[in-house]
């Protein structure tokens, strides 16, 4: 592929801004450097590749998909680097191409010697003996062969509609006797719901996996009887799933089946790349490359010794015989504000104190035995919350059901655009709703991707409200994996922000003010702006001044500028953005007070914490927003405000313990390039994700940042 313009390349570099697409590469890129590190086994290996695989289908789906909306329909894209949409597009598929090089050399230099080294290997079927073949042969004539459906293309034949993200055999063929230029194309796709190895067991110690499309190939033939096969090359598509639902008044059943409508427009989008294996017909995919308006630059080739689609990897991570040898995640520990934990009662624990969990390290039991217990408190008077995804056997919406039962008031915003979980929460929310619960299927245009929670409870004439505010989804199966902050309180302030904010999603309010919550769409960008303008204030003035934050993502611009304004009036500002980051650091003259750090582990780092050192008279925020502009343009957000001192001092710990962190942080260069962190001569090796199991109170009450 033709090397990227000397003068384009410059254009980048002078920007004051990071591509948002170039940057979310890079993050991908410290995910696919943790599957190269060696002190993990190769089964971890092999899941941050299957990783980093599903991350970028997802990244042309949505991304690349959204780009070629700008193209297809000729309207004009200005990336943050500074480049048009033809010049950023040859930029990115480059860098794309680049890195599928990378996972591929990878999985056939590290990945497959490593594995068979733990007695697995994926294989064809010329390593299998007689009688292993026979039983491939079966599992093919009884379970493979009836799905099977081969659709030819011809002058009297449609072209098939080729699903996306499927494995598809592409097959020339001619008729006995025919001219070449009379020869088909015919596709054979492989269904979604047929496992992606045949697994070979020879012993104990010997495992060899057999990919669905090897055994396919070898008999497809038998597809194709008395015809001229010329030629079967196996490839497979991504397309476009980068939608936007229009704004609507009504958001009842006919928004459900915008929402239905939109799934299945995902499924025969435009098509965005194709991956195909090496030896495919010249003549087939130049047919498709044309039939789909790509370039060749779109084209991604995949050598034989290696495999198409990476995803599938997720079966053998899945193998139980090798869950042993998979990294574990230690126990959770107590929380530090509620180590009595299942042992007092949580209704009367909360009567006393604020609680702040942190996942994972704390258990998200603490918040389902709240809500199991408020479905059969008969003092329980209603319940209310947010939800934006849920796991496929939630325990939240078993209690919601059987709060409705026991008659009590439920009121459930369900956000059925949660992207790839849009089906799983219609069919929740349906369910909670022939159950008689009020339930809200978002909102207008905006997405609600808030974490709350109200109880309302009623004993005698006390009324005590019962909230939980946090960063992360009320999903019992992510919460063991993601790094998230809750906060537990009965605080009459926080109580009344939080019913204010419910009446205004759940009914037409307008909110006058909220005392310690920051919301969005409505004033979260101005007021964190604010406060940013109030450190350079004081640094301006020679009194201390800092700016920790830390979010998954950094893309909005005005926050951009006013942390470069801020920078330059002698802030210090340290970030932990675990993934896009678009500001520039360490730029002379514009960010040279900023420093940029991400944290790629085992864990996924999802909590969102704001720390402004406010002259000694701290505000420190949680909640589920990060600074990006659809959080605050596009989403129904907020921040929380955190005033007790102990969980004050833990949000602000767990900002001092990230950036102390010299084993899974990579360090931002100026270039939008990172480097991995590591321990200095003589400096202890520090991580992150151990360090938060052996918390200790007093330790924490002493951290500064300033």
């Amino acid at each position: 592929m033709a090397t990227f313009s000397k003068k384009y390349e410059s254009i980048i570099q002078k920007s004051d801004l990071i591509s948002r697409d170039l940057s979310w590469l890079q993050f991908n890129q410290r995910v696919l450097d943790q599957s190269k590190k060696d002190f993990r086994t190769i089964f971890d290996k092999l899941k941050f590749l299957a990783i980093t695989a599903s991350n970028l289908d997802e990244f042309f789906m949505i991304r690349v998909g959204s780009l070629y909306n700008y193209l297809d329909y000729d309207r004009e894209r200005i990336d943050y680097s500074g480049l048009r949409e033809e010049p950023f597009k040859e930029r990115l598929m480059q860098d794309c191409q680049a890195f599928h090089q990378d996972q591929h050399d990878h999985f056939t230099e590290v990945i497959l010697p490593g594995l068979q080294r733990e007695g697995v290997t994926i294989c064809n079927l010329t390593l299998l003996s007689a009688s292993e073949k026979a039983l491939v042969k079966d599992y093919f004539d009884n379970a493979i062969y009836p799905m099977l459906t081969p659709m030819v293309y011809d002058a009297y034949r449609t072209f098939p509609i080729l699903m996306n993200k499927l494995l598809v055999f592409g097959v020339v063929t001619n008729s006995p006797g025919e001219k070449k230029s009379m020869r088909r194309q015919s596709f054979v796709q492989i269904p979604a719901n047929i496992p992606r190895f045949f697994e070979v067991e020879r012993g104990d110690d010997i495992l060899l996996l057999v990919p669905i499309e090897e055994i396919i190939r070898e008999y497809v033939v038998t597809l194709f009887r008395n015809v001229e096969i010329e030629s079967i090359s196996l490839f497979r598509i991504t397309r476009n799933g980068d939608f936007t639902l229009e704004e609507s008044e009504d958001m009842e059943e006919s928004f459900l089946e915008e929402v239905k409508r939109k799934l299945m427009e995902r499924k025969t989008g435009r098509v965005v790349r194709i991956e195909v294996e090496e030896g495919y017909s010249k003549w087939m995919v130049k047919a498709l490359i044309e039939r789909w308006k790509l370039g060749e630059e779109s084209v991604f080739k995949v050598k034989r010794k290696s495999m198409l689609d990476f995803t599938g990897l997720w079966q053998i991570v899945g193998n139980k015989r090798f869950r042993e040898k998979l990294s574990q995640i230690p126990l959770p520990v107590k929380p530090l504000s509620y180590p009595e934990e299942g042992k007092v009662d949580i209704f009367e624990t909360l009567d006393k104190k604020d609680v702040l969990l942190h996942h994972p390290y704390n258990n998200i039991d603490a918040i389902l035995r709240l809500i199991d217990k408020a479905a059969d408190d008969p003092y329980v008077m209603a319940i209310k919350m947010t939800i934006y995804r849920l796991a496929k056997d939630s325990r939240i919406t078993k209690a919601l059901l059987r709060a409705a039962e026991n008659g009590k008031h439920v009121s459930v915003l369900f956000e059925v655009k949660a992207r790839f979980d849009e089906e799983n929460n219609i069919r929740e929310a349906k369910k909670l709703q022939e159950a008689g619960c009020f339930v809200i299927y978002g909102i207008s245009n905006l997405k609600t991707h808030t974490k709350l929670l109200l109880i309302v409870k009623k004993e005698g004439p006390k009324i005590t409200r019962y909230v939980h505010l946090g960063s992360g989804n009320y999903n019992e199966d992510t919460a063991r994996l993601y790094t998230d902050i809750g906060l537990l309180t009965t605080d009459e302030t926080l109580a009344n922000d939080v019913t204010e904010f419910f009446n205004v999603i759940t009914g037409h309010s307008i909110p006058s003010s909220y005392q310690n919550l920051i919301t969005a769409p409505r004033d979260m960008r101005n007021q964190l702006i604010k406060f940013i303008e109030q450190e350079a204030e004081n640094a301006s003035n020679g009194l201390p001044a800092g700016v920790f934050i830390k979010v998954n993502s950094l893309e909005d611009t005005i926050i951009i500028d006013a942390l470069y304004r801020a920078s330059q009036a002698g802030v210090t500002i340290k970030l932990v953005v675990r993934g896009i980051c678009c500001l520039r650091p360490g730029r002379v003259g514009l960010s040279e007070n900023i420093e940029v750090i991400s944290i790629v582990g085992d864990l996924l780092e999802h909590s969102r914490i704001y720390h402004f050192h406010n002259n000694g008279n701290s505000r420190t925020y949680s909640g589920s927003a990060d600074m990006m502009v659809r959080s605050f343009d596009k989403r129904l957000e907020s921040l929380f405000k955190v005033e007790s001192e102990l969980l004050e001092r833990q949000l602000m710990n767990i900002l001092h313990y990230n950036l102390k962190d010299n084993f899974n942080a990579y360090v931002m260069n100026e270039d939008g390039t990172y480097t991995a962190k590591a321990p200095k001569e003589g400096e202890e090796e520090f991580n992150v994700h151990k360090e938060f199991f052996h918390l200790d109170a007093a330790e924490v009450m002493k951290v500064k940042l300033i």
